[in-house]
């Protein structure tokens, strides 16, 4: 990435004259950033939380108060100097109440972006003087013409404990990534949520395709430094690389007493939303067929296979786990892109992106974990899918790890180019306490099979059940194949039954591994 010379770091005019502090020399990398993050490690966490004003706290600034509060969009970050990208500050106060601090930097010097009230409308607010001016930003939003070459679109945003989220070409917004999730799923302690705390923005030089941010996350248990290049276009991608410093037991326990040890160091998670589709056997009274961000998680294992898992809205919260050794890559993905099925003029869910991990270097032994959360409503993210390493880092050593994320559609990775295309659910009229499961699988090789000649399913269940017919169909109407299972669950069974369908030609494996937690009412 290229930057912009020191000099261009003079302040133009049509910037606030207080909105920079003082100019340092210093080449900002992410070794640059670990070492302010490792010396942080070695002191308990201190929440931004205690520094927010009184006046910006969610007792005195509610959701509708917030909304009134609005940047100036003339007064965008890098617009005055006509850079490729921009950047727009959220008002920190009522859901977001941890400021954030904000460096820009060049190749060879930084300095500190203050927080500026002129950048933001109050109306009718009239809080101004009760806002000190050492308070930080919530978090921004970046733009980028990544629609039409004469349109300010935005690119992505940074906003909240250390969720962002990214767009590709014409993608509205879905999921979420994080920088870490801690304890995520356990069913015996609260989930842990470090926050991005620190930033630095790297000034671009006109021409530049990329951009380059580096952050500071901090949590009670765990300090890291992070580096992100963003990459725009079709399918918009994000290297990561971090460094992360667990803290010692006893700075832990002099910022929460009650803290246990840590159970699950969730890396690389994604956060989504899954309220129903056609698969789900929970129904509610909602004139759309299917709500969701994302629909299943793809997981690319050690030994080539590709395993899908349908994503469900449970009764209760469930935590499943996919053992596995270097991971090839995994994603929530959303494969339902016609509108037809969603019949919804405000919410464009057929065109948010699925958001592909890609681990660089080898990962070592770990697992996969998925938690999904009961919900009501489609306004609560209750979908999280992370890497969990076996071997847990130690206190205060480095531990480093990097990936790529690809903000996409499936077709645009072509990453499982024969796989399954619809999950349905029933219950056998005949036997109630039976469920029929078809199995749409769709793609190139399927394709090209005659129809007298079908495939063989292999399927398989946990010893809690049993797979009582299995057949398979093609469907001339989509030159598709329709696997149907019946599974009876063993009497009196109440716990979750894992389900595995693979098809096969002979002795080679045709179409990804079909697999779902099947939980009786």
């Amino acid at each position: 990435m290229r930057f912009a010379s020191c000099l261009v770091l003079c302040l133009l005019a049509a910037m606030p004259s207080r909105l920079f502090a003082k100019l340092e020399s210093a080449q900002v990398t992410l070794d640059y950033v670990a070492k302010k993050a490792e010396q942080r490690a070695h002191k308990p966490f201190h929440s931004p939380k205690a520094d927010l004003p009184e006046v910006l706290r969610q007792d005195n600034l509610d959701y509708d108060k917030y909304r009134e509060i609005e940047f100036r969009h003339d007064r965008a970050f890098w617009a005055a100097d006509n850079l490729p990208f921009r950047v727009e500050f959220f008002h920190p106060g009522y859901l977001y109440q941890e400021p954030i601090h904000v460096n820009e930097f060049t190749i060879t010097h930084v300095q500190s972006v203050r927080f500026v009230q002129d950048f933001f409308n109050y109306r009718s607010l009239h809080i101004e003087k009760q806002i000190p001016t050492d308070t930080g930003y919530a978090g921004f939003r970046l733009l980028y013409p990544l629609n039409a070459p004469d349109r300010w679109d935005e690119l992505g945003a940074f906003l909240g404990a250390s969720y962002f989220r990214l767009l590709g070409k014409d993608q509205r917004y879905g999921l979420s990534a994080r920088g870490l999730a801690l304890d995520c799923g356990e069913s015996d302690r609260p989930e842990e949520f470090p926050i991005f705390t620190d930033w630095w923005l790297g000034k671009p030089h006109r021409g530049d395709e990329e951009l380059r941010l580096f952050a500071i996350l901090d949590s009670v248990s765990c300090v890291g430094a992070y580096s992100f290049l963003i990459q725009p276009g079709e399918t918009t991608v994000v290297d990561v690389e971090a460094v992360l410093y667990f803290r010692g037991e006893k700075d832990i326990l002099a910022a929460d007493r009650n803290r246990k040890p840590l159970e699950t160091i969730g890396l690389a998670p994604l956060t989504s939303m899954f309220w129903f589709s056609p698969a789900s056997e929970r129904k509610f009274p909602d004139y759309r067929r299917a709500v969701h961000d994302s629909d299943g998680l793809l997981m690319h294992m050690d030994n080539g296979e590709m395993l899908w898992r349908p994503i469900i809205n449970p009764p209760a919260m469930r935590h499943q786990r996919f053992a596995c050794k270097n991971i090839r890559g995994f994603g929530l993905l959303q494969r339902n892109r016609d509108f037809a099925d969603y019949q919804d003029l405000f919410n464009f869910y057929q065109q948010v992106p699925s958001v592909w991990v890609e681990p660089r270097g080898r990962w070592g032994e770990g697992d996969i974990n998925l938690v999904e959360l009961s919900t009501q409503y489609e306004g609560l993210d209750n979908v999280v899918a992370f890497w969990n390493p076996k071997e847990k880092p130690m206190p205060l050593e480095p531990y480093r790890i990097a990936y790529t994320l690809h903000w996409t559609r499936e077709t645009d990775l072509k990453l499982s180019p024969n796989k399954v295309v619809a999950t349905r659910i029933g219950a056998d009229l005949r036997e109630p306490t039976r469920r029929l499961f078809a199995i749409d699988f769709a793609g190139p090789k399927l394709s090209s099979i005659p129809e007298n000649a079908p495939p063989q399913a292999i399927a398989s269940c946990s010893a809690n059940a049993a797979i009582v017919e299995n057949q398979v169909f093609h469907n001339s109407f989509n030159n598709t194949w329709r696997v149907m299972l019946k599974l009876a669950p063993k009497p009196d069974n109440k716990d979750p039954v894992d389900i595995r369908c693979t098809l096969k030609q002979g002795e080679e494996a045709i179409s990804e591994t079909w697999t779902y937690l099947w939980s009786p009412p």
